[in-house]
């Protein structure tokens, strides 16, 4: 003779199975929610990470990566030193200051071999960047 199923004599003890099913659509509505929320609109960047090293003296290195969603036709790039989506031609040609990457005040010149770019400031301080593409 086959053993019987055995019962729980416990009142929860079978409560996960019988949720209604309004429970699981506010469940599933509820990640969709944050999916949907961690999404950018398109055009806009944010920065993901910022690391300085200001080991040497008189330098300091930062490296940022940024996340974008960018339009058609638009790449990630950098605007008024933010993080910003540029005409995708700007980063194909390398002609790194047509997408502004300097402060207002600021002159912008492209390095020798187009690696990057340097940002002058009316009092001589000069920022250097140089361009990293994964």
């Amino acid at each position: 003779m086959a053993p019987s199923p055995r019962r729980s004599s416990r009142k929860d003890a079978n409560a996960l199975p019988s949720a209604s099913s309004t429970f699981w659509a506010i469940m599933i509505l509820v990640g969709l929610l944050i999916a949907y929320c961690s999404q950018l609109a398109a055009g806009t960047c944010e920065i993901v990470t910022l690391d300085r090293d200001s080991s040497q003296p008189r330098r300091t290195i930062a490296r940022q990566t940024a996340r974008c969603a960018c339009k058609k036709g638009q790449i990630a790039g950098t605007t008024r030193a933010r993080p910003a989506c540029v005409d995708a031609r700007i980063i194909k040609t390398k002609q790194w200051c047509e997408m502004l990457p300097c402060l207002e005040g600021e002159g912008c010149d492209l390095l020798i071999n187009k690696s990057g770019w340097t940002c002058t400031q009316p009092g001589g301080r000069i920022k250097t960047t140089t361009v990293f593409t994964v």
